[in-house]
C-alpha cells in the first residue's frame, strides 16, 4: 500500500429525504452514507470543499479511506459519487466499511510507463491504450494504489493483455476469477496510425467542356427546327 492517507470529517444527520439534501447543498454541504461490514447504515454530511478537493486526487478512488464520524476514524473504500451534470457538485458520496479479513473488489488505474520509448515508435507506430483501469480482488492491506504496466519493449504491432500486468502480492484480477479463457483482454497495443484516403473525383475539363458545347448545339438545333415549323404555315396564310 502507498503511504499516502485520506482522512474526511463527517457528521451523523437525522433529516434525511430530498427536500433536507436539498438544503444541505444549498449550505455547501455534501449528504453521504456509510454501510456494510454487517453494521446498519449510517447518513452523513461532509463539507464540500474538502470532498472536491479529494476527488481531485486519482488516488481518493482506489484507497482505503478514514472517515471520522463524531471524531470516531472508521476504515471505508469509496463506492459511488453522484455529480451534477451540468456543473462540478458533487451530490451525493456513498462509502463501504472494510473489514481486514475480508477481500475487497477495487478498480485500480493503470500507469503505463514508457511510452514515449516503446521500440515500435521507431518503425512509426503509435501506442494505444485499451484500459486505463482494472478491477482487482485483494485483502484491504494488499490493496495496491495502482498498477504499472512498462510498454517500453513494445515492438510494432506488438499488444499487451491482462496476464501481461505484474501483479502484487495478495492482489488477483477479478476478470480471471473464473479462468483466464474468453478474458485475457487486450490492454494496450501499438500500430501505425490508420489513414483513410477519401476517393476525389478529377474533371476532365476539356471533355466537360467539348460535352457542353455539343449539348449546346444540340438544344439551339432543336429551336430553329421548330421555328421553321411555326414559320411554314404563316407563310401559306400570307399567299
Amino acid at each position: 500500500m502507498s503511504a499516502i492517507k485520506f482522512e474526511l470529517e463527517a457528521e451523523v444527520r437525522n433529516d434525511i429525504g430530498k427536500g433536507a439534501s436539498r438544503r444541505l447543498r444549498h449550505a455547501n454541504k455534501v449528504p453521504a452514507v456509510v454501510y456494510g461490514a454487517g453494521q446498519t447504515p449510517v447518513s452523513l454530511t461532509l463539507d464540500h470543499n474538502k470532498v472536491l478537493l479529494a476527488l481531485s486526487h486519482e488516488a481518493f478512488y482506489s484507497h482505503i479511506l478514514t472517515l471520522k464520524i463524531d471524531q470516531k476514524g472508521e476504515q471505508v473504500i469509496l463506492k459511488d459519487v453522484q455529480r451534477d451534470p451540468a456543473n462540478p457538485r458533487v451530490h451525493h458520496i456513498d462509502f463501504q466499511r472494510i473489514r481486514a479479513d475480508q477481500k475487497l473488489h477495487m478498480h485500480v488505474p493503470l500507469h503505463f510507463v514508457g511510452d514515449d520509448k516503446a521500440l515500435g515508435l521507431a518503425e512509426g507506430g503509435v501506442v494505444y491504450h485499451a484500459v486505463t483501469d482494472v478491477e482487482v480482488s485483494c485483502l484491504p492491506a494488499h490493496l495496491p494504489e495502482f498498477l504499472e504496466v512498462d510498454t517500453s519493449k513494445m515492438q510494432l504491432d506488438d499488444t499487451l493483455h491482462l496476464s501481461d500486468i505484474k501483479l502484487p502480492k495478495g492482489v488477483e484480477l477479478v476478470a480471471f476469477s473464473h479462468g483466464a479463457e474468453g478474458h485475457d483482454l487486450p490492454i494496450v497495443s501499438i500500430h501505425k496510425p490508420r489513414i483513410i484516403e477519401e476517393e476525389v473525383a478529377v474533371v476532365d475539363e476539356t471533355v466537360e467542356g467539348a460535352e457542353g458545347e455539343v449539348a449546346a448545339a444540340g438544344t439551339d438545333g432543336a429551336t430553329d427546327i421548330k421555328a421553321d415549323a411555326a414559320e411554314k404555315p404563316a407563310k401559306k396564310a400570307k399567299e
